[in-house]
């Protein structure tokens, strides 16, 4: 089973390297089935972080854009999906930047301790029901949860990308997570 995952991966990178080395020489098809290959996943992570089709499209479309553009430079260190992701990455936030969006102001006395409130009774948690709750949340809180707990960066990572402290990182990660609690949550 297992090797049978390693060909897979083996194959896939071969199938990418030679798109790469397609594109480089100029075919149009390759270009066309690289963008296939990754534009469902990079769109997912750009409305995760914009929260608006539209935005997450014109992200995807700059991306692309910006890729292609500089496939040369291209080292082939890292897969073409996490160099890809970075720059989608930085084309979503660089929406969130035009809105003019105001981050929280950097100071460790807003920290909030990361700690669980007892659970308080709850409706049933459907998937659609929380992407909905995630989607209402400020774009600052919804793009530094969307980088920490779904895209799998830390702090430091993410300080580095939004230009911003790891402690306010931190802080917006547990404001997230309250302002979620408060949406999934119903007093009684």
């Amino acid at each position: 089973m297992q090797r049978k995952h390693i060909n897979y991966l083996e194959r896939s990178l071969n199938i990418e390297r030679e798109l790469i080395a397609r594109c480089l020489a100029g075919h149009r098809d390759a270009y066309h089935r690289l963008y296939k290959m990754y534009a469902r996943s990079m769109f997912n992570v750009c409305y995760r972080i914009t929260g608006k089709v539209e935005d997450a499209e014109d992200a995807l479309q700059d991306a692309f854009i910006s890729a292609f553009g500089h496939l040369h430079s291209y080292r082939a260190d890292a897969t073409f999906g996490a160099w890809l992701k970075r720059i989608v990455i930085n084309k979503s936030i660089n929406i969130l930047k035009k809105r003019q969006q105001e981050w929280i102001a950097d100071s460790d006395e807003l920290d909030i301790p990361d700690t669980d409130p007892e659970p308080v009774y709850m409706e049933e948690l459907t998937v659609d029901r929380v992407k909905k709750a995630i989607e209402e949340l400020p774009d600052g809180y919804r793009t530094v949860l969307s980088l920490y707990l779904l895209e799998g960066y830390d702090h430091q990572e993410i300080a580095g990308i939004l230009g911003i402290t790891e402690s306010t990182s931190k802080s917006q990660l547990n404001r997230a997570k309250g302002k979620l609690r408060e949406k999934l949550t119903i007093r009684i």
